[in-house]
């Protein structure tokens, strides 16, 4: 389970797409306590029946689509199902929806737009989606990594731990201070199970090394990762980590000579130099299946239907590795990840030791995935104390 937590909403903007007959498409901008904006594409040639209504799916996104991370990776997976299904879906967005009261509105406004499948995509927006989902019998909806479910509402999440694993394989290896930082948003289970599987990989080309954190409470804050990232460097820290949305990290390390990684989307464009790798998250491949089951009426919903992809299902990757990583660390990476994607590699297997030189994880057990989603410690190597309150 992984958590989303509130941005202001500063701007919405909604491009309501006509029919695959009409021609023209009509922009509007609200403040706050307008209807819902955001930018919506019109259907595509090809693929529906002629007079076919399209499938109308919307999408709420936490962020804005140009964070370059999170909410950018997600309206990627929107194009992309624009392109895989034509004219027959219809499909919008509103960006920066506050995981507050006011993300109930918003839903409840997608749904007055005719909207039957939609995507709320941060955790946050649990409350609000299931108590729309119960006066919206009609609608499908569907709610990025929460873990509740009703008749209507499904939930999923990808494995960005897996990312996460395979950058500290890199990062072990290109340490020369063996001093890694982590620039980490809120301190719930995602994200420190991201800083645990980081340190795993890590130790993995480098059993000595050591991962310092610092927390910013946010998710989305450059001016407060820049000083974040900033901080870890003069700690001696000369390979970062982040789990935030914007690419201040990686430009930060570039302007002190220092190595970093893309986080949710390719950020190799914003510091080329540092750039070693970026650990992505591709919404596409659930998106499709989602939509298709929508269109040839398999799709379905209730307790327990939550999924959870990663490399194995192509939602997780470590993409542009910089050519100064070595040729024998690059094809380590690509080991774990075919490993990760048969079956035959598991990175959270024992014997594993916490922080304090416990064993959190006995010889040759695996864990699974309720263990995973509920980690509230580091292992051993990681610095600091994980903090209280989460």
């Amino acid at each position: 389970m992984s958590v989303r937590y509130p941005r202001p909403m500063l701007r919405r903007c909604l491009l309501i797409a006509a029919s695959a007959a009409a021609a023209l498409a009509l922009a509007a901008c609200g403040k706050k306590d307008d209807a819902p904006a955001g930018a919506a594409s019109a259907p595509q040639a090809g693929g529906a029946a002629s007079g076919a209504a399209p499938l109308k799916v919307a999408f709420a996104y936490v962020g804005p689509v140009g964070d370059g991370g999170w909410t950018f990776a997600h309206d990627n997976a929107r194009k992309k199902l624009e392109q895989t299904f034509g004219s027959r879906i219809q499909t919008s967005f509103v960006e920066k929806v506050p995981e507050a009261a006011d993300a109930e509105r918003v839903f409840r406004d997608l749904v007055q737009q005719g909207n039957t499948l939609v995507f709320g995509t941060t955790f946050g927006y649990m409350a609000p989606m299931l108590k729309v989902a119960a006066d919206s019998p009609q609608v499908r909806f569907e709610h990025a990594t929460g873990y509740k479910q009703a008749a209507n509402l499904r939930s999923y999440d990808a494995r960005t731990y897996e990312g996460a694993y395979m950058a500290g394989v890199v990062a072990g290896a290109m340490t020369k201070t063996g001093t890694l930082g982590v620039v980490g948003s809120i301190p719930i289970p995602e994200v420190i199970r991201n800083i645990n599987s980081f340190t795993l990989g890590a130790q993995s080309s480098n059993p000595k090394v050591t991962v310092k954190v610092v927390w910013v409470n946010e998710w989305f804050n450059p001016p407060q990762e820049t000083n974040a990232a900033q901080t870890l460097i003069n700690a001696g820290a000369d390979v970062l980590m982040q789990n935030t949305d914007s690419s201040a990290v990686l430009q930060t390390a570039e302007k002190n000579g220092k190595y970093a990684f893309g986080w949710d989307s390719d950020m190799s464009s914003y510091g080329p130099k540092a750039h070693l790798g970026s650990a992505v998250i591709d919404w596409s491949p659930y998106y499709i299946a989602s939509v298709q089951a929508a269109l040839d009426g398999s799709w379905s919903a209730g307790p327990g239907k939550h999924s959870w992809w990663g490399v194995k299902e192509g939602a997780i990757d470590l993409v542009s590795l910089n050519a100064a990583v070595p040729a024998e660390v690059k094809a380590r990476v690509d080991q774990v990840k075919a490993g990760l994607k048969d079956g035959s590699f598991v990175i959270w297997k024992g014997p594993i030791a916490g922080q304090d030189g416990k064993e959190v994880l006995a010889r040759d057990k695996v864990a699974d995935d309720a263990f995973l989603q509920n980690i509230r410690f580091y292992v051993k190597g990681v610095e600091g104390q994980v903090p209280a309150g989460k």
